[in-house]
């Protein structure tokens, strides 16, 4: 009984192998350099922030620095390098310093715990240099308790230095963090927590695989104490034995990572019975549904990396058999499918998490992975759509609208899809305008203007023109005019129009045309608006038409009498003739009795080129 109550209480590794040197710190180069040139240089700051995940040192490096500000084994004034030996060092190591403050903010967030904090700077350290105020997750703090803290953080007395320390550097106000000398502690690297994991495990006499200790360290995220804990509980695991790699995954639940890698192949080659026994097999050995899906989440990132750079492959917390097994499934796997199975993976994880059985919802999960792996993605249907629009042979020309049934063959798939024009669209003879308006047919020149686009669509009435003449039925003159200028029109049917948008198009036209068909005509339509080139706009066809008809009627000899009769007159617009009113003869002019205009009439004593030209 006598040698129980004399054996001391075992201390976990955590606090075993806590730092009490800078020397110490792992993985905090930077920090270190910068505080040892401080203190050599007397340059300390009245303040410092610092910040970093769970288990980095922020605490452990507080207390570094206010054994530095107060040691008296190593001369007269503060040093970078605590004896550990003197009166401050070991009271401080021990927490029991009066002059060494430290406050949890989670504990104290009120304006009351700051206000003695304030009334105490007043008075100079009972034994120490400097009486040092370490307070942990500062962001804790009340707004009104930050706010009372200001005044005296900005002009501390000499003899009071503030350690703060926080997981949650965005939640700390500005004011305080434009006062503080901040340092970030970084996450702690693979490699270097692998080897302190090493010489930990060896100082505990412990044998402990480094394969198991890899598995740590990733477990772990960058955080010591994290590692430290779970280093500790693998050594009870183990005891009497070497832990190896398969007695950790067993102790964290975590599958065998080669069995993620055949599970994560079976969905990728769409065969679901496979992956379906492979989850089953891995549930019945223990692991948690949810961490299954996690690895698969972590296993798709992976490869992901590793498609665009095989400086992932270098990770030392990954095997060789999974590195090559990796840069396999790299190659072969494509980015758009890689990315489709994470984006369902985040959803899986989040049915697991809310779902009566996560076993359940894992399975429905693997199960839609498997049979979205073989599906082609958007850009293959794309290019298989065009490569048989070019294979295909060209259609005859189609009858007369008839009652006969589509062939079967048509509607034997459902991914068949009128094919994108291979061309550009049919454009009429230059010659067929000026040929019209030398005849008089000038509105006839006009009228083919619609002609290249209704061409587009299939016979009947699903045409493009059909859909401006439903636009020009309702009356809008603003989404007419619209429509003229920036729908260049892809594909249109009934029911169902795609258009390329001209430049300076508005965003919303799309939805705004959708909503007048569909009010008009009464049935649904719907309007999509396509990269794919599209036809000429009306607009533009227009310009096109009128341009060749001015460029014959300035060769016309009565506009070139008027041109040399009045220099410096213009055409300002093009009329047509109406039907009605035939081209006459051209009409002797003297331009000191007659005016003759462009449509042939005689005007007396008025200016003809007022508004015709």
């Amino acid at each position: 009984m006598s040698d129980m109550q004399d054996s001391p209480a075992y201390m976990v590794l955590a606090r075993k192998y806590r730092p009490g040197h800078f020397r110490d710190l792992i993985g905090q180069e930077a920090m270190v350099r910068t505080l040892t040139n401080a203190f050599a240089h007397d340059r300390i700051a009245h303040a410092f922030m610092l910040t970093g995940v769970r288990g980095v040192g922020k605490t452990t490096t507080a207390r570094i620095i206010a054994k530095g500000l107060n040691c008296t084994g190593r001369g007269d004034g503060p040093t970078i390098d605590p004896c550990g030996d003197c009166s401050a060092c070991l009271s401080i190591a021990d927490g029991r310093n009066v002059d060494v403050i430290e406050m949890d903010a989670a504990s104290n967030t009120g304006v009351d715990d700051i206000r003695e904090i304030i009334d105490g700077v007043r008075y100079r350290a009972a034994e120490a240099r400097y009486k040092v105020y370490i307070i942990d997750e500062i962001h804790m703090l009340s707004k009104n308790a930050f706010n009372a803290l200001l005044k005296t953080l900005e002009e501390p007395p000499e003899h009071v230095k503030f350690i703060f320390a926080t997981t949650e550097i965005r939640k700390v106000p500005v004011t305080v963090l434009s006062r503080c000398q901040r340092f970030d502690l970084r996450r702690i690297e693979p490699e270097a927590m692998i080897d302190h994991l090493a010489r930990v495990t060896e100082k505990e006499g412990a044998a402990v695989d480094r394969e198991a200790l890899a598995l740590i360290t990733r477990a772990a995220e960058g955080s010591v104490r994290d590692a430290l804990s779970l280093l500790d509980q693998a050594i009870a695991h183990g005891t009497g034995g070497t832990v190896g790699a398969a007695e950790m995954r067993a102790m964290l639940g975590l599958a065998d990572r080669g069995r993620v890698f055949d599970l994560f192949e079976a969905v990728m080659r769409g065969d679901a019975a496979a992956a379906l026994a492979e989850l089953g097999g891995q549930y019945a050995d223990g692991a948690d549904p949810a961490v299954v899906l996690r690895d698969l989440a972590e296993l798709t990132h992976w490869i992901s990396v590793l498609r665009i750079s095989n400086s992932a492959a270098e990770d030392p917390t990954i095997s060789a058999e999974e590195r090559a097994r990796g840069q396999d499934l790299a190659r072969r796997l494509e980015m758009r499918v890689l990315t489709r199975a994470w984006q369902m993976l985040l959803k899986a994880l989040d049915e697991v998490a809310t779902a009566p059985t996560p076993m359940m919802a894992a399975e429905m999960a693997v199960i839609r992975l498997t049979h979205v792996a073989d599906l082609p993605t958007p850009g293959e249907l794309v290019r298989r759509l065009e490569d048989g629009a070019r294979s295909s042979p060209p259609a005859p020309p189609a009858p007369a609208r008839t009652r006969e049934p589509a062939p079967q063959a048509a509607a034997s798939s459902p991914l068949v899809r009128d094919p994108l024009p291979s061309g550009p669209p049919p454009t009429a003879s230059p010659s067929a305008p000026r040929l019209q308006a030398i005849q008089g047919g000038a509105a006839a020149a006009v009228q083919q203007v619609a002609e290249p686009i209704a061409a587009m669509p299939a016979a009947g009435s699903d045409s493009f023109a059909d859909a401006v003449a439903i636009i020009a039925d309702a009356k809008d003159m603003l989404l007419l005019h619209q429509v003229e200028r920036f729908v260049r029109p892809v594909r249109c049917r009934a029911g169902s129009l795609e258009f390329n948008p001209a430049p300076g198009a508005p965003a919303d036209l799309a939805g705004r045309l959708s909503a007048a068909l569909a009010g008009i005509s009464g049935t649904r339509w719907s309007v999509i608006v396509s990269d794919a080139p599209g036809g000429p706009t009306i607009a533009e066809e227009k310009a096109k038409a009128e341009g060749v008809l001015r460029a014959e009627i300035e060769d016309h000899p009565l506009v070139l009498a008027a041109m040399a009769a009045f220099p410096g007159a213009r055409i300002a617009a093009v009329r047509p003739l109406t039907p009605e009113m035939p081209e006459p003869e051209p009409a002797a002019f003297d331009p000191d009795t007659n005016l003759v205009d462009i449509d042939g009439d005689l005007i007396d004593g008025e200016d003809p080129f007022e508004e015709d030209l």
